[in-house]
């Protein structure tokens, strides 16, 4: 099977997020079981033709914006693995520092970057002469694909048959943009309608791609579910219930190539399942290196965003209860700025019970996944969650709200029968995260069980291996229904 995975950001090349991790990973678990795999994105300015070994295409595409035609280079280069990797070179769109936008707001020419992304891809696969039984497109950014695949290309006999797959990583980005915006895509205004891309008088780019793709999925069973509700569905929940038997959900997996406390030189001391000594080293040299007070307190990290949706709200309430249960705290991230200031304020009062790092550091975020003894992913809501996975593969026990990929990775640890991996409240409140750190620091004073809930959750498997089978089944259905589509028009 001949896949075509086209994303916005793929690691290592740009990242802003867990897309990013999936979409470098996914294709070489795919390739690993036999499909024949590229990738697509556009070239920004990271994505350093001497650092990644680019070379340039003989050919070029073109697509029209508006009444302009526009013109993109081809750049070829590998994922770290072998996947052939594709990019799109428009400087006047991608060559920025940062992807989206900045801290002051998204790139007012969003809509024209992405629609013109979403236009060059079946150009770019016919000039690379790559003939895709699926091309897997992956959130608003190029959900516009199967749209134009088609509407445009449904005669071309190029992607005669072709089937398309969206995965949604996070239905609270949709791409939304002015009524005005368009004459951008090309269509005429019979496809600004409720039943296609019109939302509220705008225009909704990820609607199309929910509602033009032969298969959706999402990153786990639960948060598939939960999309289809007013809760999470973002005034899309009618779309996806209507969609609802073409909606699947597949938990994300982690690069074990990547992640591999055996052999992470990015950690002060590797160590295996169940070597408790060398997780403690870890422990210990990383509290040094952050200033914080030496002993045997329970570390509590987080790695994260600094948004509410990361629970960062209750998090704060719950701060001074929780820094008097005789624990430790770390932080990694950047995000809202009211966080910044609450978070670095706690760290300069208790300099050494926490540590408060702004920005992000792999190195550091490494040592953290394998220093603390507590992961805390207290989110609103989680489509998948990634930090829970690589936690558990550092021996790091996660601390999770019951939501999304949390619920369908994460059960509360039992010592008595072994069950569980971890520590799980419901409710989204202080109250009951409080209840849940109470829970843990209890169970890290009882060393045995603590011994066992670590092993445990070292052993788990949640490599891309079974994820990859899985979505290898949803790229048959969707071909199949591509194919039963050309047979119904013939």
């Amino acid at each position: 099977m001949k896949i075509a995975l086209v994303s916005p950001e793929i690691v290592p090349f740009a990242k802003t997020g867990g897309l990013a991790d999936v979409a470098g990973a996914l294709p070489k678990a795919l390739a690993k079981l036999g499909m024949e795999v590229v990738v697509v994105m556009p070239r920004y300015k990271s994505v350093d033709e001497k650092k990644f070994g680019l070379v340039r295409h003989v050919k070029k595409v073109s697509a029209f914006m508006d009444d302009r035609r526009v013109e993109a280079g081809i750049f070829e280069g590998r994922l770290p693995g072998g996947v052939k990797a594709y990019f799109l070179d428009v400087p006047e769109y991608y060559w920025r520092d940062q992807l989206y936008g900045t801290p002051q707001g998204d790139f007012p020419d969003n809509a024209e970057r992405f629609m013109y992304f979403a236009k060059a891809v079946p150009e770019l696969l016919k000039a690379v002469e790559f003939r895709p039984d699926i091309v897997h497109v992956n959130d608003w950014q190029s959900g516009l694909v199967p749209l134009y695949l088609k509407e445009f290309y449904k005669d071309d006999p190029f992607f005669e048959g072709t089937g398309t797959i969206l995965t949604v990583h996070n239905l609270g980005y949709q791409g939304v943009f002015w009524a005005e915006d368009m004459h951008l895509t090309g269509l005429g205004w019979e496809y600004f309608t409720p039943e296609t891309l019109e939302f509220y008088g705008k225009i909704n780019v990820m609607k199309a791609g929910l509602l033009y793709s032969d298969i959706i999925n999402t990153v786990s069973k639960t948060y598939s579910k939960e999309i289809q509700t007013e809760q999470y569905g973002y005034g899309l929940e009618g779309v996806l219930k209507v969609r609802s038997d073409d909606l699947y959900g597949i938990v994300n997996g982690i690069d074990y190539d990547e992640w591999d406390p055996t052999k992470d030189k990015d950690l002060y001391h590797d160590f295996g399942t169940g070597d408790v000594k060398g997780k403690e080293t870890n422990k210990k040299a990383l509290k040094a290196d952050l200033g914080l007070a030496a002993g045997k307190k329970p570390l509590f990290g987080i790695i994260t965003r600094l948004a509410d949706q990361k629970g960062l709200d209750i998090l704060s309430e719950a701060m001074d209860e929780m820094l008097a249960m005789d624990l430790q705290f770390v932080l990694l991230g950047t995000g809202e700025e009211k966080y910044h200031k609450l978070y670095t304020s706690i760290a300069k009062k208790r300099p050494k019970q926490v540590s408060v790092t702004i920005g992000f550091d792999n190195k550091l975020a490494k040592r953290i996944y394998a220093g603390s003894d507590v992961f805390l992913m207290p989110s609103a809501y989680e489509p998948c969650g990634l930090g829970q996975l690589i936690s558990l593969r550092y021996g790091t026990v996660p601390l999770v709200r019951k939501t999304g990929g949390l619920a369908d990775t994460v059960k509360n640890f039992s010592p008595k029968t072994g069950a569980g991996n971890g520590f799980v409240f419901t409710d989204y409140t202080k109250k009951a995260l409080l209840k849940a750190v109470r829970a843990a620091v209890a169970m890290y004073e009882d060393k045995k069980a603590w011994k066992a809930l670590v092993t445990g959750a070292m052993s788990e498997d949640h490599s891309w291996d079974s994820s990859a089978r899985e979505y290898i089944k949803l790229y048959n259905k969707a071909v199949a229904t591509a194919r039963q589509r050309v047979k119904t028009a013939a």
